[in-house]
């Protein structure tokens, strides 16, 4: 009965969402172009094993399976995967974008029944808490690698890639330090938050972040598939990383 486009916003997500997982996926498969120089793509580090300057333990181990296709990214790829598919956000995005449960507010479901998440294997989401730790180790290689991009021969510069990098650090920190769960951890055990001054501003800095929760989420969602696309495109000689410093 409702007469206003209320399917525009699910259609949104479903096509913005659905564009990062197809490309993102093809980009995870591929197992080259992933690094320029000082640069390398989010979706490859940290870079266990490979053949770039940036290979923390050397190539493609011999334990590998010969039979499997050999990628860096999937080594790496199924923990901030994992987090945000996790995420309270996505949950509710991709929860009306491709399962229609519900589409909008006021639009019934094409089900009869709804488990919720009590029962598997939606109950697995609870794992988005133990994601989140390995969330934040990431933030701490992603800046390191925005760190690297720094360096030009051994001397400091900046490039365009180099701000490429570090506006990905700054997006993605946003994101992961105002998640629900960081939220609950800094100051959901406490009963009186105002007896512990480090614990209430912590709570009150990640209750700022959380506000724009869905905000951070789009912007670090684009900018992290633009990052690999730069890296990508220099790589393959496309795109020329102009220095700036």
């Amino acid at each position: 009965m409702r007469r206003d486009i209320w399917w525009a916003q699910p259609l949104a997500v479903f096509i913005g969402l659905g564009a990062f997982v197809v490309y993102s996926t093809w980009a995870a498969f591929q197992g080259e172009h992933y690094f320029f120089g000082n640069y390398i793509s989010p979706f490859y580090s940290p870079e266990l094993f490979g053949d770039s300057p940036h290979s923390w333990f050397g190539s493609k181990p011999l334990w590998w399976p010969a039979w499997l296709l050999f990628s860096p990214a999937l080594l790496i790829l199924w923990a901030p995967g994992g987090f945000r598919l996790t995420c309270y956000y996505y949950r509710g995005a991709y929860y009306k974008a491709f399962w229609a449960d519900p589409p909008a507010c006021a639009v019934g479901e094409p089900r009869k029944t709804y488990l919720g998440e009590r029962s598997f294997p939606l109950i697995l989401q609870n794992i988005h808490r133990y994601f989140l730790y390995l969330a934040l180790v990431f933030i701490v290689i992603l800046g390191y690698d925005a760190l690297k991009a720094t360096r030009f021969d051994g001397h400091f510069g900046v490039g365009v890639g180099t701000l490429v990098l570090l506006i990905n650090v700054i997006l993605l920190g946003g994101y992961t330090f105002g998640c629900h769960s960081l939220r609950h951890l800094v100051g959901g055990f406490a009963d009186q938050l105002s007896r512990s001054r480090p614990r209430y501003n912590a709570y009150a800095c990640v209750t700022c972040l959380n506000q724009r929760h869905m905000l951070w989420a789009w912007m670090s969602l684009f900018w992290v598939g633009f990052t690999d696309v730069y890296v990508r495109l220099c790589s393959m000689g496309i795109w020329h990383d102009f220095r700036l410093l």
